[in-house]
């Protein structure tokens, strides 16, 4: 979590001090934490046969309230104090039949004899179109794809059985010839590699069976408008996508914690954020601001922000007054990750953690970015998050919602979002090439999940994998890359900032909890994104802004 303490970096908050307060979230919430020390899927990691307090009880917050000290909401709230154990979390699932009656997931690889080189064996001959458009020998591509697949025989199918190279891909391979086929009107071809999808999909499977069935499931919907006629293979078809929407409260909830637990996609830059935020605090000290408000454009749905709130009621001398949290809904595009099911509410949550820490927590909503909505006070230090969110508006309507960040004069924008590796010429806007560039944003999740979820198929998992599937919806705009955001950011009238040298420590420290293949890269300028990597790859990045009418 952020800020955390770690041996070989430096950290926001003394030892002792964190401490203290962690040993009072685990007091508070042990009912809660009975899931993660008994369900494998969601047990934190230990050190030394103890409790690792920096990965549990960061999110005690949650323990039920006590008393009357509910928050007066709009809405009820719904209880979170009961847990949610092994014998009955596939419940909260709307398909609970798939994990109790589906088939044995099929491996990488069962020998010659293998599904994937019968199906394949079946088309042998065939001429058809690659991805490229060239003619190829089907029979040549098969035996090839399966002789991949057969370097993963005899491992796990629920962990990635490659290093994630384009040659071990080979979901990538059956996907992207058969968005070409598609655009082609190849109908036959389009028919072949659906065939050899729907034998191969399977959500419980390797990062490679999985990315079949996200990407056979956004083909099938994307042939529904083009007229092409599938075979109906009698339920074979990818089954519905879990997604955050479609669970009840207490699984999104564990599946936000678990995913923070065990992956930097999220946590990394919500450091840098919360770092900057901090940083921003101090270097204002001289300034008698009457609140601290920030603007929370995001994903992070509550999680975020006690760690900050922690570190806030921390800092030496008097902080701000009253801290303000305006969570946006509306206003913002949805895209991934954005929409919560009916009935989540962590405000209540988070108001009892601030009083407990004595700080002074003020949480509004809104739908409208804008003055009068925010209920922006003079004198206030503004702080506006956009964590994943600018990047799902319609190209041509990001830079008008980034100036209309801008018209609010904030003090500090931390922008965040996935990086598309795309520059600033943008991506070709053909259906088969923005489909291959989705999909291999996906493989990256699904990759890097693999690993941190140890091959280990649970509900938790299938939430957030479910949710980032949305990437590969044909309305969904194409990622684009760190680059091409600095040219919209300068362009809505903002300035680049450098995160100061303990924001991105802090950054580095938290990566280290991780699986050794994550990494942050900074470019040599003064003012740049720091960019998080998986396997060599960037897969999102995190930037400090501010606008030019404060300079």
């Amino acid at each position: 979590m952020p800020f955390e303490d770690d041996e070989q970096g430096k950290s926001s908050l003394p030892e002792q001090h964190q401490q203290h307060h962690l040993m009072d979230w685990l007091e508070d919430s042990m009912s809660f934490l009975s899931s993660f020390l008994v369900d494998p899927c969601t047990t934190s990691t230990t050190s030394g046969g103890g409790i690792n307090n920096n990965d549990i009880t960061s999110y005690g917050w949650w323990a039920a309230p006590q008393g009357h000290e509910q928050a007066d909401m709009n809405h009820t709230a719904p209880s979170m104090d009961s847990t949610l154990t092994p014998a009955n979390s596939s419940r909260l699932l709307p398909q609970d039949e798939l994990f109790r009656k589906r088939k044995k997931p099929m491996g990488p690889i069962t020998g010659d004899k293998s599904m994937m080189f019968q199906a394949k064996e079946r088309a042998e001959g065939e001429a058809a179109i690659d991805g490229e458009g060239e003619f190829v020998n089907e029979g040549e591509v098969n035996k090839k794809l399966a002789s991949t697949a057969r370097k993963g025989q005899g491992k796990s199918a629920g962990t990635s059985s490659n290093g994630g190279g384009k040659e071990a891909r080979w979901a990538e391979q059956l996907l992207n010839p058969c968005a070409a086929a598609i655009e082609a009107a190849n109908v036959s071809r389009v028919r072949h590699l659906i065939c050899v999808l729907q034998e191969l999909q399977s959500i419980s499977g390797d990062a490679n069976h999985r990315l079949a069935a996200h990407g056979l499931r956004a083909l099938s919907n994307y042939l529904s408008s083009t007229g092409i006629g599938i075979p109906d293979r009698g339920g074979a078809d990818a089954p519905a996508a879990t997604t955050f929407v479609t669970v009840e409260p207490k699984l999104f909830r564990l599946a936000l914690i678990k995913f923070n637990e065990v992956s930097p996609w999220f946590a990394f830059p919500n450091t840098l954020a919360n770092a900057s935020i901090l940083q921003t605090l101090a270097l204002d000290s001289s300034r008698r601001a009457t609140s601290l408000h920030v603007v929370d454009v995001g994903v992070s749905h509550g999680v975020q922000w006690p760690t900050f709130l922690d570190a806030l009621a921390r800092r030496p001398g008097s902080g701000p007054p009253l801290v303000r949290l305006t969570v946006v809904g509306g206003a913002a595009p949805y895209g991934p990750f954005s929409a919560a099911p009916p009935g989540y509410d962590f405000r209540s949550h988070l108001l009892r953690y601030a009083k407990s820490i004595d700080l002074n927590l003020q949480i509004d909503h809104a739908n409208v970015l804008g003055s009068k909505s925010l209920a922006l006070v003079r004198g206030e230090i503004l702080v506006i998050c956009i964590q994943f969110r600018a990047g799902h508006n319609n190209t041509n309507d990001r830079t008008a919602f980034l100036e209309s960040i801008r018209d609010l004069e904030p003090d500090i924008v931390v922008l965040s979002e996935i990086d598309g590796g795309i520059g600033s010429n943008g991506v070709d806007g053909r259906f088969p090439a923005a489909f291959a560039k989705k999909a291999e944003l996906l493989w990256n999740f699904l990759d890097s999940t693999s690993a941190a979820f140890k091959g280990k198929d649970c509900p938790e998992r299938q939430v957030m994998e479910g949710e980032a599937a949305k990437l590969l919806d044909t309305s969904a705009p194409a990622a684009e890359g760190r680059d091409r955001w600095r040219e919209r950011m300068a362009a809505a009238g903002f300035l680049e900032e450098a995160f100061g040298d303990e924001a991105v420590e802090s950054g580095r420290a938290l990566l280290r909890k991780y699986d050794g293949n994550w990494e942050t890269r900074t470019a040599p300028a003064t003012a740049a994104p720091v960019t998080l990597w998986w396997k060599g790859r960037p897969v999102c990045f995190c930037s400090l802004w501010k606008s030019n009418r404060r300079s």
